[in-house]
């Protein structure tokens, strides 16, 4: 079942299993707040069962750009359009947020960005791969990013 994750009364409700779900929900509502903010865009997500076509999107992205498998459980996912790019989040249990970026117009910008929450340690699968860069956030405290250019071509 799908919801929408507000950013005014940040909740936990999806990624209580998570370690760090205080800090997960707020990255989820700070990605919220942007996507309102700069698309008037509703972000809804789905349990990672129910959206398993978008786990698997993201998985084989990661596979095929950096040979890299996430390790840690997803909790849920979404994807729509904005603007003229696809965005596909998948949030995993141990507080990892990874977006796909997608241009739907051929030359446009396609990335993958890893975000992690506050208090959790570098996943071993991206440690010796990534440097992550530090930002503030009110929602979100301090967030951990990343994000590699996606040059490959895939079906969103």
């Amino acid at each position: 079942m799908s919801h929408v994750v507000d950013f005014q009364d940040v909740s936990t409700t999806g990624l209580e299993s998570s370690p760090v779900a205080e800090a997960l929900a707020g990255l989820r509502a700070n990605e919220a707040r942007y996507f309102k903010n700069k698309y008037d865009h509703t972000f809804t997500v789905e349990t990672a069962e129910e959206a398993s076509d978008l786990v698997e999107y993201v998985d084989t992205v990661l596979l095929e750009e950096r040979d890299l498998t996430i390790a840690a459980r997803p909790l849920e996912a979404t994807s729509f359009e904005a603007d003229g790019t696809r965005w596909t989040y998948v949030f995993y249990e141990d507080g990892l947020a990874i977006n796909v970026m997608y241009a739907l117009e051929d030359g446009g910008k396609r990335a993958v960005g890893f975000k992690l929450s506050d208090g959790m340690e570098v996943p071993e699968e991206l440690a010796d791969k990534f440097k992550f860069a530090r930002q503030k956030s009110k929602l979100a405290g301090t967030i951990r990013g990343s994000f590699f250019v996606i040059k490959g071509t895939y079906d969103v």
